[in-house]
């Protein structure tokens, strides 16, 4: 299945799952004043350059494409249950987003702008998630603002931080720490409806709570707080979607005590009320 976003003239999006067991085959032609930006968040998948070369795109990493001197055109393979995102944009739009900041892009300053360029990077957390929400839209209006708003979302996780700056972090380079603060997102996420003060997660994990915070801003780009609330506002979207529960069984199930609570934080992560979401949707 594909589907094709137009987030502003000139940016679009192609959002391609196989839900088959076969590979799935995709192609598009794309000149050469667009940047492409590949985003495999399941499975693993190829592009197709010529008769003898190709480009292995893994599983939650990233390859971003820009030749201005050739067409490059989009052929893909994407393995079975493969869930992929392609953002298309022109480069005088791409600059017109990064003009302050354009120097610390390598292919957008002045020595690189004229020249080819290609980064393969592995996907954070906070991206995965993003690009994941990105996959639960539809194609009604409401939805479509959604994605306008996660594509832009992206494009700040994806250039906001360098990755060797993640990389230089102490605090990533114990494997057991690490695992440990893993840990506390699954506790907060199977507890959202009453999860447990920072100095209880700290202990259950064994960490210092200067650690856990530390530790978690790091790896999921968040506080704790913040990430739980937008997981718990995500959460009840889904459940909205599915029409299996109304507002206030919703509410109860992420943990505010009334429904004005949760209406109150929806509205001002979604723009809309759950119920006016569940009307744009119907």
């Amino acid at each position: 299945m594909v589907q094709e976003f137009e987030i502003q003239d000139g940016f679009s999006i192609l959002k391609i799952e196989n839900s088959t067991n076969d590979v799935f085959r995709f192609r598009k032609e794309v000149s050469s004043n667009f940047i492409q930006m590949h985003f495999c968040i399941n499975s693993d998948a190829q592009l197709h350059y010529g008769p003898h070369y190709s480009l292995d795109i893994k599983n939650q990493n990233s390859v971003l494409l820009y030749n201005p001197n050739q067409n490059l055109p989009i052929n893909l393979s994407l393995n079975e249950k493969g869930k992929y995102l392609i953002f298309i944009v022109t480069i005088k739009l791409f600059h017109s987003f990064f003009s302050q900041v354009a120097e610390i892009i390598p292919f957008l300053n002045e020595e690189n702008q004229d020249k080819k360029y290609y980064l393969d990077k592995a996907l954070s957390p906070s991206e995965v998630l993003v690009l994941n929400q990105i996959f639960d839209v539809h194609t009604n209006t409401m939805e479509q603002l959604f994605v306008k708003a996660k594509a832009y979302e992206t494009l700040s996780l994806f250039f906001g931080k360098s990755q060797d700056d993640k990389m230089s972090c102490p605090f990533l380079d114990n494997e057991a720490n690490v695992e440990k603060i893993k840990n506390a997102k699954q506790i907060v996420i199977s507890n959202m409806a009453e999860p447990p003060s920072l100095q209880e997660l700290a202990d259950e994990i064994g960490l210092s709570l200067s650690k856990l915070k530390e530790g978690f801003k790091h790896i999921y780009g968040e506080s704790v707080f913040n990430f739980l609330l937008d997981y718990k506002l995500e959460y009840s979207r889904k459940q909205l979607l599915s029409k299996r529960y109304n507002v206030s069984e919703i509410s109860l199930q992420i943990g505010y005590s009334t429904a004005s609570h949760f209406i109150s934080a929806f509205k001002k992560k979604y723009g809309t009320t759950p119920k006016q979401y569940i009307m744009s949707i119907s």
